[in-house]
């Protein structure tokens, strides 16, 4: 399930503008992303929608202080928890880190999970109408079950491929419904091909063994501390705020629910989590999976790293 001729070269990386690693959590792409920067002469920029905030470390799984020495880091521990951030700044951000890597004379290597990010990198962004501050109060004050069936009900085809618990993706397909009278999956149909120079991977591993990490390092993050991470972080901005697993610690802290509960809860929606990322990334087809279970791509990986 991996190709050989996706592993990076010195000479084919820098002739791209480029390289993605890209995987669902707890894939592996972080410490293998480190190991090509090292050996390539790379720097890193995120692709993660909550590793972008600075704090709340442990519960968003930061690639640890060790590999940051190791490898410059960029969009990763940047953004206060107090600010919105959206996949249009995340994009002006990212684009210019990557141009300042490259006058460097180093190689850019794409880091993350979040879908729409590297989609926006890579295909750009559909021409949608800005924020309506009215209508998205409005829609805001709606419940997830009301704005499901709001969306579902103007555009079908989309309501099929949207994160259906994310109130703050829902809330924005609605708004651009509303302001344009087209679907939004329209929109996202003109934003489907590469206007980029890249190339690059998609880590993936069985699911049972994903499954088995991501139990391992909620649990691990019990251990770490998150519970007064979470206690100590102070006021969070309406997308920080959506960070998994913090309403779940916010309830322990609250005293409504016991740690074994919580844990297992956690556990329950990163896996649904992972499941909602493989799905979008099978559909990038520029990526090549690189299954990181199989002995047989053993060789390959430690020649990458």
């Amino acid at each position: 399930m991996a190709d050989p001729a996706a592993a990076p070269n010195s000479d084919s990386l820098r002739s791209l503008d480029f390289y993605i690693v890209a995987g669902p959590t707890a894939s592996g792409k972080s410490d293998l992303a480190v190991s090509l920067a090292e050996r390539f002469g790379g720097e890193i920029v995120g692709a993660d929608a909550f590793q972008v905030y600075r704090g709340l470390e442990i519960l968003t799984a930061k690639p640890s202080a060790e590999m940051r020495q190791r490898v410059p880091h960029h969009l990763v521990d940047e953004i206060p928890l107090t600010q919105s951030f959206d996949v249009g700044q995340y994009l002006t951000l990212a684009n210019r880190r990557i141009a300042e890597i490259r006058e460097r004379g180093r190689i850019p290597f794409v880091v993350g999970g979040t879908g729409l990010y590297l989609r926006a990198l890579t295909c750009g962004l559909a021409d949608l109408p800005p924020a309506d501050p009215q209508l998205r109060e409005t829609l805001s004050a709606q419940s997830v079950e009301e704005l499901q069936r709001q969306y579902a009900a103007l555009d079908p085809d989309g309501y099929a491929q949207i994160d259906h618990q994310n109130p703050r993706r829902l809330v924005r397909a609605i708004e651009v419904c509303l302001l344009t009278g087209q679907p939004f999956s329209r929109f996202r149909e003109q934003w489907s091909r590469p206007i980029a120079n890249f190339r690059g991977i998609t880590c993936v591993r069985a699911r049972e063994e994903l499954y088995a990490r991501i139990d391992e390092r909620t649990e691990l993050m019990f251990r770490s501390g998150v519970e007064e991470e979470v206690r100590a972080c102070g006021p969070l901005g309406p997308t920080a705020s959506q960070t998994l697993g913090l309403s779940e610690i916010q309830s322990l802290l609250r005293g409504e629910m016991s740690q074994s509960s919580c844990i297992a809860a956690i556990q329950q929606a990163t896996r649904r989590y992972a499941k909602r990322q493989m799905t979008w990334l099978r559909r990038e087809v520029s990526l090549t999976p690189m299954d990181l279970s199989l002995p047989s791509n053993s060789p390959l990986v430690e020649g990458l790293a």
